[in-house]
């Protein structure tokens, strides 16, 4: 295991800078691709193998983020103390879902909307941190066999729709991808609470396989079995295709749209098989980079090193650029003011580009984004004793 100066593990910084660099592609398809506008990349009767790995392969990014999230807190805890975890992951919490209402949700929109709340990955990683607070202080075992329980069964409530309007709204919040709307007031629930909230409890607890007990070789190991046991968890539930996410797969003429429809898993609310197949790869990937070196792989950390800065700044980014490319392709900016999602807009069918387009714009944003992030993570190492860099 390889560690920075201030005892930072490198290999998980990479995973999540890289994953940072991934979820970056999907957001540029989003505000760049011409096809982003007219279908979703994994409908199986519009979509392409190019574009539905494109999307496919960002499905990796909010697991990681979500579980890696856990993983700190406990190195937190290792070195301040419980008490300490506790206050720090309720004011972070609280935090992420400030800035999600904010300033990422006019990265987003490019409007102030005050009648309108996006409640996407920044809020759900706040909600976790909030339940993580109070699940730090009860047993291990306990915290393990609910967070267990929670991500294995909850599709059993797939179906399950309540009528009162106030037990569907709180059901939304809970377990639904759903635009609810108060009045004047829209709330578009993009994460649920189930089974974010208990992802990051696992994270937290995988975190043990980084004390000094374990030595590299037998971490190795572990990672491995965990990592190879959920994928063989996967095929396993997939091939008997009975459960495990509301999306059955089917056999088509092609072996490649059968692969697909295979691989098609649901995000929102993440299925089981969905963090299945996202967690155990991403936990592999761990115990392979247990000892990389190399150019790509420390600009990788660097960028994992400061991962709101980087998911921030990004999404301004993005949105700038694409204002851009949508008035000097003949749109009006005002398109690009976004009411709910920009793939939503319908003024803007009609604009964007093809997908090698897509991923040279993907490229070039990282290109430049890289020396900022270097900056700032030399400009955080630097300056410790400023209390709100903690929380950036």
């Amino acid at each position: 295991m390889i560690k920075t100066a201030n005892n930072r593990i490198k290999s998980i910084d990479m995973l999540r800078g890289l994953v940072m660099v991934i979820m970056a592609l999907d957001h540029v398809r989003d505000y760049f691709h011409y096809d982003a506008f007219l279908f979703n990349p994994t409908d199986l009767a519009q979509t392409n193998g190019a574009l539905f790995f494109t999307r496919f392969i960002t499905h990796y990014c909010a697991p990681v983020f979500v579980f890696l999230a856990g993983t700190s807190a406990f190195f937190v805890g290792q070195r301040k103390g419980l008490k300490y975890l506790s206050k720090w992951l309720l004011k972070r919490g609280f935090w992420l879902i400030f800035l999600e209402l904010t300033v990422i949700k006019f990265a987003w929109l490019f409007k102030f909307d005050l009648s309108y709340s996006l409640l996407q990955v920044i809020w759900i990683l706040g909600v976790a941190m909030i339940f993580l607070a109070g699940f730090v202080h009860l047993p291990k075992r306990v915290v393990l066999i609910v967070s267990v329980l929670v991500i294995a069964g909850h599709n059993l409530f797939d179906s399950f729709a309540p009528t009162g309007n106030l037990s569907a709204g709180i059901w939304s919040f809970l377990h639904e991808f759903k635009l609810l709307t108060y009045g004047d007031m829209k709330i578009f629930v993009a994460y649920s609470i189930l089974p974010w909230a208990f992802v990051m409890p696992l994270g937290y607890y995988f975190g043990e396989l980084y004390k000094q007990r374990f030595d590299s070789k037998t971490r190795t190991k572990i990672l491995l079995q965990i990592g190879s046991g959920l994928i063989t968890a996967f095929l396993i539930l997939r091939v008997m295709n009975c459960y495990g996410d509301p999306y059955l797969w089917t056999s088509h003429d092609s072996w490649s749209y059968t692969a697909m429809s295979f691989f098609k898993v649901t995000k929102y609310p993440p299925s089981l098989l969905y963090l299945l197949i996202t967690l155990g790869p991403s936990i592999m990937l761990l115990a392979f980079a247990e000892k990389w070196k190399g150019w790509i792989f420390n600009k990788l950390v660097i960028i994992g090193r400061v991962p709101m800065f980087f998911y921030i700044v990004h999404i301004y980014v993005i949105h700038l650029l694409a204002l851009f490319a949508a008035v000097l392709t003949g749109f009006k900016a005002s398109d690009m003011y976004v009411d709910l999602w920009v793939t939503m807009q319908p003024g803007l069918q009609g604009y964007g580009f093809n997908l090698g387009i897509v991923y040279g714009i993907w490229v070039l944003l990282i290109v430049a984004l890289y020396p900022l992030c270097a900056w700032f993570d030399n400009y955080k190492s630097n300056h410790r004793e400023k209390w709100w860099l903690r929380y950036l």
